[in-house]
């Protein structure tokens, strides 16, 4: 673990970790949350689904093992009712390398690492916690799988922070979504620039900066739209289709009971 690598080894794996693993060619992470005995419990696209409308959806088709993947006996099998399913380490790794998503990190730390989606400012519950929430999304589900707004990654975040967004029509928690639409957005918010200078590392440095200051706003940890949300609230709302969050006037609050 460290600046250049959250590279970890499988001995150094405790319960609550949050991990994930590189997917078609370094292009996107499949996220989980190991709860010890070998494994791992984590959000798929088998289950309802919420799909882009755009060429995404067929690139970023890597955030769990194909269909045809014949599962080892000691992993639960998909449940078709949603995407959250329980597998043993080697099935969620699917031959890639295994990684741990790192929390509370520095603010210099993490603007340094440049690809979302490994690290983030907001701070890590207990692991008793997690693994709770994890175990009861795994029997109850997460709701919609999105790319953007509700992937594994936010459904990981969840699990280790019990923070959800409050206002639905915003991007999720998900580091790497944000990295994803960060760099074409840096990119036309820095093409005003041209009029300024024609200088193409002024430009350069421009979109960078842009880019490292959506990551960090938008960040779990910095964000202002976030509720800390009961894991069993969670699910009773998306249940009954109430998943609402109401805005609260301080930072960080519980749900209202449902009426």
């Amino acid at each position: 673990m460290g600046l250049l690598s959250n590279r970890i080894d499988r001995s150094c794996l405790k319960p609550g970790d949050h991990i994930y693993s590189w997917r078609t060619a370094y292009i996107y992470a499949h996220h989980g949350i190991y709860v010890g005995d070998d494994r791992v419990i984590h959000f798929t696209r088998r289950g309802q689904e919420v799909g882009t409308g755009t060429v995404l959806d067929l690139i970023l088709v890597s955030s769990g093992p194909s269909r045809a993947h014949t599962h080892c006996p000691t992993c639960v099998p998909p449940n078709e009712g949603h995407g959250v399913v329980s597998s043993c380490l080697n099935c969620f790794l699917a031959g890639g390398v295994l990684y741990r998503f790192e929390y509370s990190v520095n603010a210099a730390h993490f603007l340094a690492k440049a690809r979302g989606g490994t690290c983030t400012l907001a701070v890590s519950d207990p692991n008793d916690r997690v693994v709770h929430r994890a175990n009861h999304l795994l029997r109850n589900g997460f709701g919609c799988y999105d790319v953007f707004k509700n992937n594994c990654e936010d459904f990981a975040i969840y699990c280790k922070t019990g923070l959800l967004v409050l206002e639905g029509r915003t991007m999720g928690q998900s580091g790497q979504a944000v990295s994803i639409i960060g760099g074409p957005i840096a990119a036309v918010l820095s093409t005003p620039m041209r009029l300024v200078t024609t200088n193409i590392y002024g430009m350069a440095a421009t979109a960078v900066g842009v880019y490292c200051a959506s990551r960090y706003a938008t960040d779990i940890g910095m964000r202002a739209d976030v509720a800390k949300v009961e894991v069993e609230d969670l699910t009773r709302r998306l249940s009954v289709g109430l998943f609402q969050v109401i805005e609260p006037t301080v930072a960080v609050v519980a749900l209202p009971n449902a009426s």
